[in-house]
């Protein structure tokens, strides 16, 4: 079957076809267009997932936040790969993520945290992410304890909260096409410093 418009284009660098797609789908999808899945797994292999928000792309990598506590945070420190996916079921177009996680500098993660809403800076010290509780109330206990702790002054960073940037050795973009005939572009490297390589693989 002959390439057609419709078909991705092959001579793009992938962030910059990131990019590309990334702006398309902040004017179509309804909400979250940055929301992705992430998948981890822990020191046996054992696999989870959930989705986050993107908060930063770019040649260096892909950046999200979270409690480092939580289960995903101590599974990136006992597994330190894990895979991104991108849906946009608007556009029909889907991008797959796999590579190496390194967490963000201190600096990073005290300037992301800076711009966050204060309820929400609040909220990752009242949370004990991923941890039993016995109510709603226990919750909300924290956050009033730390709404009053923080009323008057500066939110720190919670120094179990910060950031982790994925350094992609696999990038698939797909677009849907009739019949199940979906056109798939893969750029994959061995590591952050070698050249992409380019191929189209079967739907």
């Amino acid at each position: 079957m002959a390439q057609t418009a419709t078909d991705i284009t092959t001579g793009k660098d992938p962030f910059q076809l990131f990019d590309e797609w990334m702006e398309t789908a902040k004017k179509s999808e309804p909400d979250d267009a940055t929301a992705m899945a992430l998948a981890t797994a822990d020191a046996s292999g054992f696999p989870d997932v959930r989705m986050v928000l993107l908060k930063e792309a770019g040649p260096d990598g892909f950046v999200f936040y979270t409690n480092l506590e939580s289960i995903k945070g101590q599974e990136l420190a006992e597994n330190p790969q894990a895979a991104l996916c991108f849906h946009w079921k608007s556009l029909k177009r889907q991008i797959r993520i796999r590579g190496d996680i390194t967490p963000v500098s201190d600096a990073e993660a005290d300037a992301y945290f800076a711009t966050r809403a204060k309820d929400s800076q609040i909220g990752a010290w009242a949370s004990k992410q991923s941890r039993p509780m016995k109510g709603r109330f226990e919750l909300e206990k924290e956050v009033a304890r730390f709404a009053a702790k923080y009323a008057l002054k500066k939110v720190d960073r919670p120094p179990f909260w910060s950031g982790f940037r994925l350094t992609p050795r696999h990038i698939e973009f797909w677009r849907d096409r009739p019949f199940r005939l979906h056109d798939r572009l893969v750029f994959s490297r061995d590591t952050a410093k070698s050249a992409w390589q380019t191929e189209r693989v079967f739907p």
